[in-house]
Formats: structure tokens, sequence, C-alpha cells
């Protein structure tokens, strides 16, 4: 299969809203028939890095692509508490059950790693496989670049923004996306040579609209979540991609992931960060198609 580094057909998916355990309302899209597969973004992400992967599991899958509670068009969460990767695995679930789909395989990039993970813990029998992308199985905080540094400041940043939300969101809210790309062009988050301003710009568009005081509490929760103790249970196809220079997750939590759970698959994604899919689409969607029809869904 030939899959180029363009921009994907235009297609009007179907869309809909669930309701999650606490109520919260879920939005969620659908593209294309056939075995179902979730796509599961990063926190403060709605679906920028699922560009070039959408459209070719589209072609043989039903493609289900949610916003957690309070991102993209889904509602704020209702209880502001339950913001944690064990209720976006419910929440996961529900929109599963709302969208009468019974089995799928998750497929994660970052945060999405662990919700998958957790989604799996909570109902292994739905799980048809794993995709577990540019993520790492949890403690997140202590990860970032190598360091723990988040934990340590975490507490100061949520105590300051509930002191002064609105001073907090506002600035939040006036932060230049196109300045903000340049910054990880510049500093070497992303893989300046080649990924596009257009196919990174989405994100920081998108961050600008979270609640920063919410944003902060979920990525607290991230970093205090760990599916480690689950790994060598898991008994499902499970591919782990990897990008050689993410300063997000390392390689090495990757590497972990791929030797603990049995029989995993690893694709080690040379000179890519942490939006890999978006940087070198060709192979990862190729390695994504043939893992599904190798490994999860071989009778077509």
């Amino acid at each position: 299969m030939h899959l180029r580094h363009s921009s994907p057909p235009s297609a009007s998916p179907l869309e809909d809203f669930a309701l999650g355990p606490d109520g919260t309302r879920l939005f969620y899209e659908r593209f294309g028939d056939g075995p179902a597969v979730v796509l599961c973004d990063g926190i403060a992400c709605d679906g920028f890095v699922w560009k070039y992967l959408r459209p070719a599991l589209a072609a043989r899958h039903r493609v289900l692509h949610w916003n957690y509670r309070g991102h993209g068009r889904s509602g704020p969460p209702l209880d502001p508490s339950r913001v944690g990767i064990a209720d976006h695995a419910r929440d996961l679930h529900a929109m599963l059950a709302h969208a009468g789909v019974t089995r799928a395989t998750l497929i994660g990039h970052s945060m999405g790693t662990q919700v998958c993970l957790e989604a799996y813990r909570q109902h292994p029998e739905r799980v048809a496989g794993l995709v577990l992308v540019c993520g790492s199985y949890g403690r997140i905080t202590r990860t970032f670049h190598g360091t723990d540094a988040l934990v340590h400041w975490l507490p100061a940043v949520i105590d300051q923004l509930e002191r002064h939300p609105r001073i907090a969101r506002a600035l939040w809210a006036n932060g230049p996306a196109d300045l903000m790309v340049w910054f990880a062009r510049m500093f070497g988050e992303v893989d300046a040579l080649r990924i596009r301003t257009e196919d990174l710009l989405p994100y920081f568009e998108h961050i600008t609209t979270l609640d920063p005081v919410m944003f902060f509490k979920m990525l607290r929760a991230a970093g205090d979540h760990s599916a480690e103790d689950l790994l060598t249970a898991v008994r499902t196809p499970t591919l782990v991609v990897a990008a050689e220079r993410d300063t997000f997750t390392p390689t090495r939590y990757a590497e972990q992931m791929a030797r603990q759970i049995p029989d995993a698959e690893i694709l080690m994604v040379a000179g890519a960060t942490h939006t890999a899919p978006i940087e070198q689409p060709e192979l990862i969607n190729r390695r994504v198609v043939d893992f599904l029809e190798r490994r999860v869904d071989p009778a077509g």
C-alpha cells in the first residue's frame, strides 16, 4: 500500500454525543466501516495527530475518534475532580456503548497510551488490540525530558491558577499559536525538517481553548497514574510505536512496554519526535495497517 504524505481526501464523518458516567457530554465522530478502531488523543489534543492515519484506517475500518472531557467539542467535566486516567477510560467505554461497539482496537498517542491501557484493565474482553504510540504506561510528569521537574512545580502552578482564574484564563487564551509552533521547531520538540506548520498549528490553537486549571489538574492526574503493573497481564495483540527523539516520553519506556507485554511488537521511528504520526506518516500508517491485518483482523 502506497501512503502519500499529503492532505487526506475530505470526508464527512458521522458525529454524535455520548454521556460519560457522571453525565459529562462527550463528542465523537465516525469514519468508514469495518472492524472498529478507536483513536485516543494525548492531553490537550483534539485529533491533530491522526490527520494521516485516520483516512488510512478508514479504508477498511470503522474509525471512532472522540474528545476527552473538557477537550474539543466535549463538555467540561460535570464533576471537576473526575479528570484522571480511569475517568477517561470509563468515558471511552461509555462512548463505545453509545456507538453500539462491543469490541474495538484502541490506538493511543501520548497520554492516550495510558487511557488505552486503563480501558483494557477495566474491560479486557472489549479490546481487540492495542496500538500505543509515543506514550508511556504512566508517571508522565516524572519522565518529561528525562526528569521529574514537573512533579515539583505542578502543585504551585495549580495553586496560582486557582487563586487567579480570570488572569490565568486571559493569558492562556491569548497565547500566539504561530509563535508556539516556531518555538517547538527551534528547540527540537518536533522534527523541523519533516513536520508541516499547518499540521502542527491546530494543536496550539486548540490548547488555548482549554481551561488551564482543568488542564494542569489532568496533567497531574496523568502523572500520578501508572499501568506498569498491568503490562505482563495484557493478552491482546499489541504494537508499540516509539520515536527516537521523543523528549516527552523517552524511548526506554516504550521499550519496557514492548518487553513486558507478551508478544508485543515495537516500531522505532528513526529521527522522529513526539509528533511522529504527522512527521513520518507513510511509515507509521503502513506498519499500523499491516499490524491490524496480521494480528487483529486477519480475516478482513
